[in-house]
This record gives C-alpha cells, structure tokens and sequence, in this order.
C-alpha cells in the first residue's frame, strides 16, 4: 500500500451529517414560512429546491456565482413561477427578496442547531490523526462552517482547516489544494484527498495531481465508467483499511 505524509478531508457528508440537518432545517423553513401555500408537500418544495441549489453549487464551485448569489437564489427561484421572476405569492420584487434573504438567514441557523457527525466519523478522524497530519477542504460557507468545527470536538484532530471563500479558491479548483500542499509541505505525490462530492473532491484533487478516496453513495445507483478515483469504497470507515 502507498505511504501517505498527509491526509486532506472534505468536510459536510464526509466528516458532518450535512444531509440531515439539510433536510431538517428545509422541513422547519417549509412549515415556518407556510410554503403549502405554494407546495401541496414538502416533497413537492424539495422538488423546486434541489436542482436549483445543486446547480447554484456547481456554479459557485467554478467561481459563475458569489456566494450571495447562491445564497439568495436557493430560495427565491421556489418562491417564482417557474423560476422566471413572476411571484408566486403576488409579492413585489423587493418583499420577495427580503422574504428569501429571510429564509436564508433561518437555514443557516437551523443547519447549525441540527448539525451532527456520521456515524464512526469521530473513530476514524482520530484514527487518521494518529498517524497523519490532517487538512480539511471545504466549500461550505465560513461561518457555519467553522461552528461545525468548533462544536465537533475533532477540531484538535486538524493540523489545518482551509475554507474556500478565505483561501480565495474553491474545490475542485486546483489553488486550494496547492495551498493545502504548501501547508503541509509536501508534493501531490505525498497527499491523498479523502471526500464524497466526486466533481470538487475527486475531480478537484484529480487536477492537483494528488490521490483520491472517493467515498461513493450507493443511492447514487449505477456508476458512469468514467467516475474513476484512485480508491472507491462504500463506507468512511473503509478509509482506515486503506490507510
């Protein structure tokens, strides 16, 4: 097996449950806001909601967007008809953004009031501390994110924390990575990126020359042949067998 002098991580639904608290906090938005006004489900709400944010996310990942932008657009676009800037609450532009910039607000607090880690995420973070200098990479907004960190209590576990909008590049973006490198003082030869987004994490790391865990969802269904990483497993807990 190949030796490694560090380890990178991502961060939300490789280390932190950010689907969880995601789901919780949107349920709490749809009832507190009486957006069955709009939806007859919440079903029907995360049907709106999820394509658009993913590809406000894709969008941010490549700098199209500002982190306003994906901010306020997540929830305008399932406030419009079709997306297209008519409200779908009779609401004059102005109300309708203040309403959505509300609602941003709300998520962002909700997602920490509801924040967990996955399971066995403390038992391997420890056990690669143990025998690597960890660095965690993520795109995921500064503020929520560093009280993630904080209230984790594995935030003694990292030898470094680089969030995107401090360091001024966003995974899969190849600078973040070479800050990531220069940290730790290493060559890509020496790192490997461990993370379950395969377009920032694998993709990213990929481009910096650097190895890959590719923690694969298996709700994902059937891989596309050229979703390749330099290893693929099912579980976190999988990372400590192979490293």
């Amino acid at each position: 097996m190949k030796q490694y002098k560090a380890v990178f991580l991502d961060w939300d639904d490789t280390i932190g449950d950010w689907r969880t608290a995601e789901h919780k906090a949107l349920t709490d938005i749809y009832e507190a806001y009486r957006l069955k006004d709009l939806y007859a489900t919440f079903e029907d709400y995360l049907n709106a909601y999820k394509p658009n944010n993913i590809a406000l996310w894709c969008q941010y990942e490549q700098g199209e967007v500002t982190r306003e932008q994906l901010h306020l657009q997540r929830f305008l676009y399932p406030l419009e008809v079709d997306g297209i800037g008519d409200s779908r609450l009779g609401m004059r532009e102005e109300r309708l953004i203040a309403l959505a910039q509300e609602m941003g607000a709300d998520f962002l607090r909700l997602t920490n009031k509801y924040f967990c880690l996955l399971p066995d995420a403390e038992q391997v973070v420890r056990y690669l501390a143990s025998r690597y200098p960890l660095t965690i990479l993520s795109n995921g907004f500064k503020e929520a994110q560093h009280y993630k960190f904080e209230h984790s209590g594995l935030a003694k576990y990292f030898a470094h924390t680089l969030i995107s909008e401090e360091v001024g590049s966003n995974k899969p973006q190849p600078e973040i990575f070479r800050i990531a490198l220069e940290r730790n003082g290493i060559l890509a030869a020496d790192a490997v990126m461990v993370g379950d987004n395969y377009s920032s994490d694998i993709v990213g790391a990929k481009a910096a020359g650097i190895d890959q865990i590719w923690i694969r969802d298996s709700r994902l269904g059937m891989r596309d042949e050229e979703m390749t990483a330099t290893y693929i497993v099912p579980r976190l807990t999988d990372v400590m067998d192979i490293l």
